[in-house]
């Protein structure tokens, strides 16, 4: 049986911690990556955080090629407009607000050819309300990568409720291309992955508020006791508390006062404690 592909021609909207690995994956696994980052000193910082990773990933023997030749297939652009022609996917990866990505998504659609597929990184928000923008909704899912998105082996596939089988099935075999294991989930508030995740960590930051325990004994009881490979609060840490908030927020109005942020998360938050991408949150980094 033949090992599954990738698309030869990626594009990735949006160069932050997220987009920069899914890049950097596609990358690794063959494909010709452009990532799109808004304005000459996001594009700067994108091409250092992508060059940075893939040092520290040779470095640590992660690599089966030489870093430059890797680097060789990844370009940062400032405009979708200079997108390849030729590009088969899409994956949108800006911040968790919906209007900003139904600006990015329309804007990516006028520049497609006809067979390219679209999907967003969303980790929470309706793909129907994302979708109902396009003109053609058929050809667009949910591909929802976790960080760090090289090492991690998980993709939540979401399908709108236009998105059309060949493209879901397409998808599959990208994920698994990639050497990563898909699941697939109803369109719903938070999917699966976020629902479960945000719910569980919101209750961390609730003991913490509480003085249950420390942060470290919070993630030590998650880690020993049931086998997380990672604690709930270095979780958070991970995926930044702005981006957790946001998602809370969202799942709060959708789902109910079960996912109402704690005043902590707010507080960290408004004082710029946003986990590892500032250096500080519920640990230092």
């Amino acid at each position: 049986m033949s090992t599954p592909a990738v698309p030869g021609e990626v594009a990735v909207i949006g160069g932050g911690r997220m987009g920069s690995g899914i890049a950097q994956t596609f990358a690794i696994a063959g494909a010709d990556v452009s990532i799109v980052e808004s304005g000459a000193d996001g594009a700067a910082a994108a091409t250092d955080r992508i060059a940075g990773s893939v040092r520290r990933a040779a470095d640590r023997g992660k690599l089966a090629e030489d870093p430059a030749d890797l680097l060789g297939r990844l370009r940062v652009l400032t405009d979708v407009a200079d997108l390849p022609g030729g590009v088969e996917l899409v994956v949108e990866a800006v911040p968790e607000q919906l209007e900003l990505k139904v600006e990015v998504l329309t804007a990516v659609e006028d520049v497609l050819g006809p067979d390219a597929v679209l999907a967003s990184n969303t980790s929470s928000l309706p793909i129907a309300e994302l979708s109902a923008a396009l003109r053609e909704p058929r050809r667009f899912l949910g591909m929802h990568f976790f960080n760090p998105v090289p090492a991690s082996q998980l993709v939540e596939l979401v399908a709108g409720p236009d998105t059309a089988a060949d493209v879901l099935g397409g998808a599959r075999d990208w994920v698994r291309g990639l050497g990563k294991t898909e699941v697939q989930v109803r369109d719903s508030p938070g999917f699966a992955t976020s629902r479960l995740g945000v719910l569980l960590g919101l209750e961390a930051i609730r003991m913490l508020e509480e003085g249950v325990a420390d942060a470290e004994s919070v993630d030590t009881a998650m880690r020993l006791g049931y086998r997380h490979p990672m604690g709930p609060l270095r979780s958070t840490d991970l995926v930044g508390l702005d981006v957790r908030l946001a998602i809370a927020e969202h799942l709060r109005a959708t789902l109910g006062e079960r996912f109402a942020p704690p005043q902590l998360l707010r507080d960290k938050v408004e004082r710029g404690e946003l986990g590892r991408k500032t250096g500080i949150g519920f640990f230092a980094w």
